[in-house]
């Protein structure tokens, strides 16, 4: 299937959030994640499915000031 990931889109064969983020090498515990602009808390990505043309967000946070 294809998604928007962060902009770009890709394909995938992720069919939930915790699969695509270990598909695309993502370090899950270092992350925010948002799904057609809704945040996504950590222990809902096993439980929250794909679908085609669904836009993810994956966020890191940043250091320094």
């Amino acid at each position: 299937m294809r998604i928007d990931l962060n902009g770009e889109i890709v394909r995938t064969q992720a069919r939930t959030l915790a699969d695509l983020l270990i598909e695309q090498g993502f370090e899950a515990s270092c992350v925010a994640t948002a799904l057609n602009g809704d945040f996504i808390a950590r222990s809902m990505r096993e439980a929250t499915r794909l679908d085609e043309g669904m836009k993810v967000e994956v966020l890191s946070p940043m250091q320094g000031g």
